[in-house]
């Protein structure tokens, strides 16, 4: 099942892909900022959502 991380306030896609990875790392990857608005990347797990996409899309 693929993975998709978003900038919560651009919309820029900080990660894709088949493996999983922890939210962290990816923020990590990103020195902690969003390349796309250069907002403070931050993980908090009461602001996740997950949504199940369709097989076409």
């Amino acid at each position: 099942m693929p993975q998709r991380i978003l900038c919560g306030r651009c919309g820029f896609t900080l990660y894709e892909g088949a493996e999983v990875k922890q939210p962290v790392e990816v923020i990590l990857q990103y020195d902690g900022k969003c390349p796309g608005c250069g907002k403070p990347l931050e993980y908090d797990v009461n602001n996740i959502r997950l949504r199940i996409l369709s097989q076409g899309g």
